[in-house]
């Protein structure tokens, strides 16, 4: 009976031992996701290799997940620990507020509210905006003359306007700015995934479409981009957001996730999504191209 006991003691204590060793692990380990373009892609894969430079501590990548409300929901459950977001997405999409164009406020209010509703840090800008636009034809534009946003709303019947769903989900999307600017209507309508929206308009199948400024689309494509003349798309600059939980097991997290801070321009986010996009370099290239061209990786 003893022997037994010994033998069911080893066994507990080695499942106890089993437990709390596979705890320490799950501990050290720093999940990444992302939404589904390029751009955002890029972004995580830069944190990524920042931090396995850094820390000594083991990242899973889970790149390409969705949409924002699946990251967003991702990171509140606590499926991933940290992906980039952006100022504009945080005010409008996921706290339902309304268009605010002081980048500053911006940020300061997603700051505030993203910690005390969700539990989620919101760490130093990375430098650019990318903002919404709209984006035309060489064609469209030279016909009807095209400069500003404004410009669409007599033309706009005889024009077709496509765009990824999300676009059509979100209040400074499309129903807010047909609404802002007065657009009665467009030619026809065509939503389809975001990879889709620039081979379509390449091919000649829309005359318009919604981009993000920093897209190397736009110069693959020769897009003329229509200024908001209304202001109606609030700023969208980048920015790593945390799980404060994440943050509590590895404060380091964010001093070196900080390092990014002011360090990615307009220019330098459009050249990465043209490397990836246009000249189909791989993502972990073109990251780890950049953190060698700032100084960041040892």
């Amino acid at each position: 009976m003893r022997k037994f006991k010994k033998i069911a003691a080893l066994v507990l204590s080695g499942g106890i031992l089993g437990s709390l060793l596979t705890g320490c692990g799950g501990a050290d380990k720093i999940v990444i996701g992302s939404k589904d373009f390029s751009e955002n892609i890029v972004l995580s894969e830069i944190m990524a290799q920042l931090i396995e430079n850094d820390i000594d501590i083991t990242v899973e990548r889970k790149l390409n997940m969705g949409g924002t409300f699946v990251n967003f929901e991702a990171i509140k459950n606590g499926d991933i620990d940290l992906y980039p977001e952006y100022t504009g997405t945080g005010l409008t999409a996921q706290l339902e507020m309304d268009v605010i164009n002081d980048a500053d406020e911006v940020y300061n209010i997603v700051k505030r509210e993203f910690e005390s509703q969700f539990g989620v840090k919101w760490l130093e800008p990375l430098g650019f905006n990318n903002t919404y636009a709209m984006g035309v034809t060489a064609e469209a534009a030279e016909k009807y003359n095209l400069e500003k946003t404004s410009d669409l709303t007599a033309v706009a019947g005889d024009l077709v306007f496509g765009g990824e769903h999300e676009f059509f989900d979100r209040q400074d999307g499309y129903d807010g700015l047909i609404a802002a600017y007065g657009i009665k209507s467009f030619k026809n309508l065509a939503k389809m995934n975001v990879s889709l929206k620039y081979q379509a308009i390449g091919q000649g199948q829309m005359d318009v479409t919604d981009v993000f400024t920093t897209d190397g689309q736009i110069i693959e494509f020769n897009l003329k981009i229509l200024e908001d003349d209304l202001g109606f798309f609030p700023p969208y600059y980048a920015a790593p957001i945390v799980k404060n939980e994440t943050l509590k097991k590895h404060p380091e997290l964010e001093g070196v996730l900080n390092k990014l801070a002011g360090q990615i321009s307009d220019e330098d986010m459009t050249n990465l999504n043209y490397q990836v996009d246009v000249e189909k370099k791989s993502i972990e290239e073109v990251a780890k191209g950049f953190l060698e061209s700032k100084g960041l990786l040892n």
